[in-house]
C-alpha cells in the first residue's frame, strides 16, 4: 500500500522566509511613554528591550503596557519595570513548523531570530509575518485563483467558521476601562466588544486603544465608550477565509469579529494568530497539491 502523508503549507518553509529584518528595540531605561510611542509608530505588538551591548534582555508587549496602566504605574517608569524576559529565540534556518510549535508551547506571539554573532538579533517572527507568507502563497497558487482548464473545478475554499475562535468577550459601554483590562487579562483576548444598552455591537476596545489611553493619561475609571474604536469590523462566518484575510491585511488589523446571518449576531473572532496556527493556506488546494506518495503498490 502507498503511504500518503498530508503536508501543511508551512512544511519545508523556514523562519528566514517569513521573518522581519527590522527589530524595534529600546534600552531598558527608556520610559514607558516611549514604548507606547514606538508600538504605535512601528505598528508592532512588542518591543525588544536591550542592554548596553544591544543584547536582548527582555520584551515589553502591549499586554505589559496594559498591565502597567492597570497597576497605576507612572508613564515615566522605565521599561525594565514591566519587561518579561529573557526573550525566546530561534534560528533563521529553523522550519516555520518548529517555530510555531515553540510559540504554542510557550504561549507567546513572537520569537526573535538569533544571528551568528553572540547576542546579535537579526530578525523577529510573529503571527502576522507567518500569515503574510501564507497569503502571498495563496495569491500565487494556480489552483486557488483560477482554473487550469475549462472543466477543472477550483478547490474548495476554507470558510471563516473553520478557523475562527467561537468566543467573544464583551462589556457594556459604561463599564470602566479597569473592568475591560481585567477581562482581557483573565481571558487572554486581544480586544473586547463594547455593546450598547440593548446589547447591540457598538465598538471595540483593543490593547492599542488602552495603551493610547495610558499615554494620554485617561483615568482607568473612565467608561469604555471614551476610548473605543467604532464601527465594529466583522466578517461573515460563511465567507471565504482568503477574503477575510485580505480585509485584515489591508485594514492593518490583527483581528475581526465574525457574524452569522446578521452583523448584529456576532458569534466569534478571527485573528491572525488563529490563521497561523491553522497551518494551511486559504483553500484545500494545499492539501490536494501536497500529497506525498512514497513506495509502490
Amino acid at each position: 500500500m502507498p503511504i500518503i502523508a498530508y503536508q501543511n503549507v508551512l512544511q519545508g518553509l523556514t523562519v528566514q522566509e517569513a521573518m522581519r529584518r527590522q527589530v524595534v528595540h529600546l534600552p531598558q531605561d527608556a520610559p514607558l511613554e516611549q514604548a507606547v510611542r514606538f508600538c504605535i509608530k512601528y505598528k508592532v505588538n512588542a518591543l525588544l528591550i536591550t542592554g548596553e551591548r544591544q543584547e536582548g534582555l527582555g520584551v515589553v508587549s502591549k499586554t505589559d503596557l496594559m498591565g502597567a496602566y492597570y497597576a497605576g504605574l507612572p508613564i515615566s517608569s522605565f521599561c525594565n519595570a514591566v519587561m518579561v524576559g529573557p526573550p525566546l529565540f530561534c534560528r533563521a534556518e529553523e522550519t516555520l513548523d518548529a517555530a510555531l510549535d515553540t510559540m504554542r508551547r510557550h504561549r507567546v506571539h513572537r520569537l526573535y531570530v538569533r544571528g551568528e554573532a553572540p547576542g546579535r538579533v537579526v530578525g523577529v517572527l510573529a503571527y502576522p509575518d507567518i500569515v503574510g507568507l501564507l497569503y502571498r502563497y495563496c495569491l500565487n497558487c494556480q489552483k486557488s485563483i483560477r482554473r487550469k482548464s475549462g472543466s477543472e473545478p477550483l478547490p474548495d475554499r476554507f470558510q471563516v467558521r473553520e478557523v475562527m475562535t467561537p468566543e467573544i468577550y464583551g462589556r457594556r459601554e459604561d463599564d470602566s476601562l479597569q473592568q475591560v483590562m481585567e477581562g482581557l487579562a483573565a481571558y487572554r483576548f486581544g480586544a473586547v466588544l463594547i455593546r450598547d444598552g440593548e446589547g447591540a455591537p457598538l465598538g471595540v476596545v483593543s490593547k492599542t486603544d488602552l495603551i493610547l489611553a495610558y499615554k494620554h493619561e485617561v483615568p482607568a475609571t473612565a467608561p469604555a465608550r471614551e476610548v473605543m474604536t467604532a464601527p465594529v469590523q466583522a466578517v461573515d462566518a460563511g465567507g471565504a477565509l482568503v477574503d477575510a484575510l485580505k480585509t485584515m491585511i489591508f485594514a492593518d488589523v490583527h483581528r475581526v469579529f465574525v457574524y452569522q446571518e446578521s452583523p448584529r449576531n456576532l458569534v466569534g473572532t478571527l485573528s491572525l494568530s488563529d490563521v497561523a496556527r491553522f497551518r494551511s493556506g486559504t483553500c484545500r488546494a494545499c492539501l490536494i497539491s501536497r500529497i506525498k506518495i512514497e513506495g509502490g503498490p
